[in-house]
């Protein structure tokens, strides 16, 4: 099974989104590469689709089987360098804790919304 791994990028308290063109947000990130770890796969992913420098920290729980190919895997990680640019999605937007809840998560991302949620 492959890893996918998405990142809740956080700077000042908030939480970067990115919302898909085909509708729905997520935490932005990408396929492991083989050799890579997560974490490494996570900075790449970051770089690549946002232009953004990131420290990657814990996980936000156990992996999520998002197809029979595929299973995510969500960490936290601090901006430390940039600001992100628009590359791949449709919109990108920083949200509250509050704001968390009122979205519409793509389903793979909702248990780690929650999980995430515990921890700002």
């Amino acid at each position: 099974m492959q890893t996918v791994v998405g990142v809740a990028v956080v700077r000042d308290g908030l939480v970067l989104a990115a919302y898909r063109p085909d509708g729905g947000w997520e935490f932005p990130g990408g396929k492991v590469e083989p050799g890579e770890t997560d974490e490494q796969a996570a900075v790449r992913e970051i770089r690549e689709e946002l232009d953004l420098e990131i420290k990657v920290g814990d996980s936000l729980g156990p992996g999520v089987d998002i197809s029979p190919d595929y299973r995510l895997h969500v960490y936290l990680a601090t901006a430390v360098a940039g600001d992100p640019v628009l590359r791949e999605h449709s919109e990108l937007r920083w949200f509250g804790p509050a704001e968390l809840d009122e979205n519409d998560w793509l389903e793979p991302d909702r248990p780690f919304v929650r999980a995430l949620r515990r921890q700002l």
